[in-house]
């Protein structure tokens, strides 16, 4: 009698594009199709004072926002011309990932958006993110179309699916990955 049983693995999929085309909508949507499971992790986006961009926000799945890095920050660290505030990665993104870090189950998902320069200037995000990587659970995550040593590492890794989001598929990508994380 065979009683092996299949073991599923989980879903890890890294959302890749060019700024601006739609990454961060994508998660957003995704996270509103979910009826079944509650995600948790954060999103960024852009704050602007007219037409000029200044800085960056992070708001976390269950609401929490702050300013993550501003053109008025001081800095370090320094990301092109914004000031990053490592607090809002260390006390906002970690603390909204923290519950899949420290005792993930099988079932849990995360969103992240996104592992950005700004994002990694935090070594204990880093390492957070490594920790989620190796965790059993299901993992959405946005990276930037550059090379980094440390997304580039990620999208190597084994059980990656690397999925480039553009103008022509952005509209359709959260339905499809609704359709795929909804047991």
């Amino acid at each position: 009698m065979n009683t092996c049983s299949e073991v599923a693995m989980p879903t890890r999929i890294l959302l890749e594009g060019r700024p601006g085309v739609g990454k961060t909508t994508v998660v957003r949507r995704l996270a509103s199709l979910l009826h079944t499971r509650t995600p948790v992790g954060f999103t960024t986006e852009e704050i602007r004072e007219g037409t000029a961009r200044v800085g960056f926000a992070l708001e976390t799945l269950d609401g929490r926002r702050a300013v993550l890095a501003h053109v008025a920050f001081p800095g370090p660290p320094r990301v092109g011309r914004y000031g990053v505030d490592l607090r809002v990665m260390e006390e906002l993104a970690l603390s909204a990932i923290a519950p899949l870090t420290r005792n993930p189950a099988p079932g849990d998902l995360a969103l992240i958006d996104e592992l950005g320069r700004m994002e990694l200037s935090s070594s204990a995000f880093r390492e957070a993110v490594e920790e989620l990587f190796t965790a059993g659970i299901d993992l959405v995550a946005t990276v930037h179309a550059h090379h980094d040593p440390f997304t580039d590492a990620l999208k190597r890794r084994a059980g990656i699916e690397l999925v480039r989001v553009t103008a022509q598929n952005r509209d359709a990508l959260p339905g499809t990955l609704a359709a795929r994380l909804e047991p």
